[in-house]
């Protein structure tokens, strides 16, 4: 699962309303705690690139193989204390949480942490999960290809930045 930005809006506004609607918190001004949600969200954003971006640069100054990658990446973002991949959704939902209890616009909060994330996780898997379904498309359309190849990456990153451009992600 993965966040993308163009989802960010979207998973703001259902947390929030999903939030109201089971009197888990109180607001007065709903659109202001979903700019703290989208707010976190966009920090998150920001730290998987800055995260990225470094782990690239240690493969490619070390002269490592980019099957490291993912190692690599893991280790960056540990020392950046988030969490990437199969971990963002726990993480992310912890920083809203925290962000919840923390925000001037939050009124009350009337349940427990534990309460405040089961409430929240199905909005978050179901725009995460988009993942998923673009992953499949992407290998359907590159089944000539043989996997783990040079050009096997090029069509694989061509592909799905036009697949996730026509999806609006």
């Amino acid at each position: 699962m993965r966040l993308y930005s163009g989802k960010v809006s979207a998973i703001s506004a259902e947390v929030v309303r999903a939030l109201l609607v089971s009197k888990d918190i109180e607001a007065e001004r709903p659109k202001e705690v979903e700019s703290d949600v989208t707010a976190v969200l966009n920090q998150y954003l920001a730290d998987e690139r800055d995260v990225n971006e470094r782990a690239k640069d240690i493969i490619e100054r070390t002269g490592k193989a980019q099957s490291d990658y993912q190692r690599v990446r893991k280790l960056v973002a540990d020392e950046k204390s988030i969490k990437v991949g199969d971990e963002a959704l726990d993480y992310l939902l912890d920083q809203v949480v925290e962000m919840l209890m923390h925000s001037g616009n939050v009124d009350e909060v009337y349940v427990a942490d534990v309460e405040l994330r089961r409430r929240m996780t199905p909005a978050f898997k179901k725009h995460m999960a988009v993942d998923d379904g673009l992953e499949a498309e992407v290998r359907a359309q590159l089944k000539h290809v043989r996997e783990g190849t040079r050009e096997w990456e090029v069509e694989y990153a061509k592909v799905l930045e036009q697949t996730k451009r026509k999806k609006g992600l």
